[in-house]
């Protein structure tokens, strides 16, 4: 007589649970840090698409300034992962910084549940454009003052109100270079996504 097979002969494994995906921006002016804050909290090595600039890019590209310290520009995007506990897995998507670029903008923002907005306080006239595209697709956003040298020149207050953001956007310092700086912007912007969708 055949014997009976055990329990854990017939057990069946357990089946892989596909991860939850959720999608964040970060965006911001050329040169304000996206790269970098990308690849501070990064759990794999961060797909990038830095080109090196050259004479070609004079008349074309708005170096803002900071040539000396910045000799590539990202030209498609950024990508970063973080998977946190519960199979969730947070993707980062950058975007490029030039103008030329923002005709991409809407393929890296579709599905995101918020966004970083990175600022230079030396060069805040390049962040309205990602100010602006932000608040007129309704997608939550935070703005993220770079501290460059781990230096704040201007207090939150008075880069609030210079790029007029409204009461209930969260505005704070970051440091794009520290992992646990770009963490808490990230918390930001996931509280912020789901404040607003429990107002539905």
């Amino acid at each position: 007589m055949a014997s009976q097979p055990s329990d854990a002969a017939v057990a069946t494994p357990t089946a892989h649970v596909a991860p939850t995906v959720v999608k964040i921006v970060i965006a911001g002016g050329f040169a304000v840090g996206k790269t970098t804050f990308i690849g501070s909290i990064s759990d794999i090595d961060p797909l990038n698409t830095e080109a090196a600039m050259t004479e070609k890019s004079i008349g074309v590209d708005d170096a803002g300034g900071v040539t000396d310290r910045k000799t590539t520009t990202t030209v498609a995007m950024d990508f970063g992962r973080i998977a946190l506990p519960g199979s969730l897995w947070l993707y980062l998507f950058g975007t490029p910084g030039q103008d030329r670029f923002l005709f991409m903008w809407d393929d890296l923002v579709r599905g995101a549940i918020g966004a970083v907005v990175l600022v230079d306080t030396e060069r805040l006239d390049q962040c309205f454009p990602a100010v602006d595209y932000f608040e007129g697709r309704g997608v939550p956003f935070v703005v993220c003052v770079n501290c460059f040298d781990g230096v704040a020149r201007h207090t939150l207050e008075d880069v609030r109100e210079a790029l007029g953001i409204p009461p209930e956007v969260p505005v704070m310092y970051t440091d794009a270079r520290e992992k646990a700086a770009t963490k808490q912007a990230l918390i930001a912007v996931v509280q912020l996504a789901m404040r607003q969708l429990k107002r539905g």
